[in-house]
């Protein structure tokens, strides 16, 4: 055969794998259907701003052997992920921090911001959460629950609080100090210059192929390699023959505004349930406003973020892990025991989310057992 692995899809998990069979000597085609590299991760510059054009992606990990393994390939900055609630016009920190809690009550120090959580835990009289409103209540109260968590989650999920699992809320993030550093994590940070050319290093000297849907030439691709590293939506590698696993979806309006500065924050989350979209991002504050040669940008570039419910067709973001899900995920899985050649890996090819760190962790885990010499 012609190569030795044939990896679908240029995501983080492909380019990871690809990378560590070509340093191990072995032939490696990759192939996407997207006309990028660099799956959800990919950056495109737009007037000298590198915009994350499939949502806003940060860097974080405690995992020094990854964050030493992608300072291989790309330098990254300073970014700290401070992002901000706008709640009809009134704007708290997240997570809910100090700063959160004086806006929203008043109150000045740590034994203050508890006890006001406490007393408002203690007024809801919740024991046992049977749905994620009470959850989020017994968690923080009643206030940052309808201020902060309410709203926005209808919106992300689709759905009334009170008719979602208690199990999607299993904790959140409170802190009684002014840390706004969202992450609890050592190392973070965005690649400067963007995520495309991080990927694009990982791929270096590997064949490429983009525009191409493995599921339709199978049969004139698998020909092609011994093995086949296939990232992509498992249910959909076996023509959804027990059904579709659900994903839920995001659509993202950009906008190119001829200002300086449109809301002088990299993320803003609208937390009110009639503003339609989740939350906007402007995109040259992942990279404090200028461009790579260190000047100020004259515009700026915004998205705002979707969340709808997905359908076949639609592209997968977040799998909805629950019971009934989880339960044909496994199904697939043990179809996929039975495909010889073949390994299924990445946010789709396991139906489970994964954060950057993670996906490249478990990557360079599986490429550990499969290129032993």
């Amino acid at each position: 055969m012609k190569y030795d692995y044939l990896v679908i899809g240029a995501g983080l998990y492909g380019a990871v794998f690809a990378h560590e069979a070509k340093t191990k000597g072995k032939k490696v085609l990759v192939i996407d259907k997207r006309q990028n590299i660099a799956g959800n991760i990919y950056t495109e510059s737009v007037e000298g701003i590198h915009v994350h054009k499939y949502g806003a992606h940060i860097f974080h990990t405690n995992n020094k052997t990854v964050w030493d393994y992608v300072n291989q390939f790309a330098t990254f900055n300073r970014f700290t992920n401070s992002p901000l609630a706008n709640y009809k016009g009134e704007l708290y920190s997240l997570p809910f921090n100090m700063y959160t809690f004086n806006k929203m009550w008043g109150v000045v120090t740590p034994e203050e911001a508890a006890q006001k959580i406490e007393e408002q835990k203690k007024d809801a009289g919740i024991t046992e959460p049977k749905n994620l409103e009470e959850q989020a209540i017994s968690l923080v109260g009643t206030d940052i629950y309808e201020k902060l968590v309410k709203g926005y989650t209808e919106k992300q999920w689709g759905r009334d609080c009170k008719k979602l699992p208690a199990f999607i809320i299993k904790r959140l993030p409170v802190r009684l100090t002014f840390d706004n550093n969202y992450f609890n994590a050592l190392y973070q940070g965005i690649p400067v210059g963007g995520y495309t050319q991080m990927v694009a290093k990982m791929l270096d000297g590997i064949e490429v192929r983009l525009g191409v849907d493995y599921l339709e030439k199978k049969e004139e691709y698998r020909t092609l390699a011994e093995k086949v590293i296939y990232t992509g939506a498992i249910d959909a590698y076996f023509g959804y023959q027990l059904g579709a696993l659900e994903y839920r979806s995001v659509r993202f309006e950009m906008e190119l505004l001829d200002i300086p500065n449109f809301q002088g924050n990299a993320a803003v989350n609208y937390t009110d349930r009639e503003t339609a979209w989740t939350r906007i991002i402007e995109h040259k504050w992942f990279e404090f406003g200028k461009d790579v040669n260190g000047n100020d940008l004259s515009k700026t570039v915004i998205s705002r973020e979707f969340s709808s419910e997905w359908k076949q067709g639609d592209e997968p973001y977040y799998p909805v892990n629950d019971e009934k899900n989880s339960k044909l995920y496994e199904q697939y899985k043990a179809l996929s025991a039975k495909e010889n050649g073949v390994i299924f890996g990445g946010r789709l090819g396991e139906y489970k989310y994964y954060d950057m760190d993670a996906v490249i962790a478990v990557a360079l885990d599986m490429s550990c057992k499969e290129l032993i010499l």
